[in-house]
């Protein structure tokens, strides 16, 4: 009877892990096909470079990574990408934070506001980076025309060098705030609210029941937001090669690593020198990824 009952166990067991595997299969393969393949295809390719008028490839070793050290396009890059992301990511973190938080009480048409915040991640990218491209237009764009009406002289949003990246940054804020919500609403909604119950009893404030309870326990969902934000930040691409046109003076200061990779690879056709340059933005998001790894892990501890 025992040894009945350790045979209907594994075969129980066994059907779970075949049944387990079945169901991520899908994933694993399109993981497989679609991101892990093209890391060492692209790997590859950085060591070599196009032959002339794009017939196969010559091996010219490391010379893709020495040139791309030595090219000031690329560091400038590496500095806009990093700008881009100083700027997108602590503010659409906080501002999605507060509003989860205002949006998990009880009001009324806490629904449709949900609803409204979330609207920007349905829409295309393409179409999203359009329409703050006329909003943010010189001449006839609706930002400044009511600029206009309190007399503040017309601002050069997308165009100006100084302030090119700050502006796309807010689009992509913008973007990125109702998605941010939503996974703050999931991490809120586990926090049991008998603590809330027992700080009000206590006489404590909003502000204290922030930052003794939501903080706290909100932040494995905080820092799960702030890594996948982080490396998608750095991945910035849609909104340089919508809003800003080849022949904008601001395009040196405001194109990241994503838009060299485009441009050297198929615009020039230079996909080894643009293979180089896409290793190096993936080095930086595994080393800034690791390091948030390991500073995870010291908190905890």
């Amino acid at each position: 009877m025992e040894k009945s009952k350790v045979m209907k166990g594994t075969k129980q067991q066994k059907s779970e892990f075949i049944w387990g595997w079945f169901f991520i299969l899908p994933t694993m393969l399109g993981l497989l096909v679609l991101n892990i393949i093209p890391i060492f295809q692209t790997l590859y390719q950085s060591f070599f470079k196009t032959g002339d008028f794009g017939k196969g490839n010559v091996f010219v070793g490391l010379d893709n990574y020495v040139k791309m050290f030595l090219d000031g396009d690329v560091w400038q890059a590496l500095l806009n990408t990093g700008k881009y992301a100083i700027i997108e990511v602590p503010f659409s973190i906080a501002i999605g934070l507060i509003v989860a938080v205002l949006l998990n009480r009880k009001m009324r048409g806490r629904t449709a506001f949900r609803t409204i915040f979330f609207l920007p991640m349905v829409a295309a990218p393409a179409g999203v980076a359009m329409v703050w491209r006329w909003l943010y237009n010189t001449e006839f764009g609706l930002i400044n025309q009511l600029l206009s009406k309190v007399g503040i002289a017309p601002v050069k949003w997308i165009s100006n060098p100084n302030i090119a990246f700050a502006s796309i940054a807010v689009v992509g804020i913008w973007s990125v705030i109702g998605y941010n919500m939503i996974l703050f609403l999931a991490g809120l909604q586990e926090i049991p609210r008998d603590y809330y119950e027992a700080a009000e009893i206590d006489g404590a404030s909003f502000a204290k029941q922030f930052f003794n309870i939501t903080i706290p326990l909100l932040s494995p969902t905080l820092f799960f937001v702030c890594v996948t934000r982080i490396i998608a930040s750095l991945q910035v691409f849609d909104l340089i090669f919508m809003m800003m046109d080849k022949t904008n003076i601001a395009l040196p200061k405001t194109q990241t690593l994503s838009y060299l990779f485009y441009k050297y690879s198929f615009i020039q056709n230079n996909k080894g020198y643009g293979s180089a340059i896409v290793m190096l933005l993936l080095a930086v998001i595994m080393i800034i990824t690791v390091i948030q790894m390991r500073v995870e892990k010291h908190v905890n501890y």
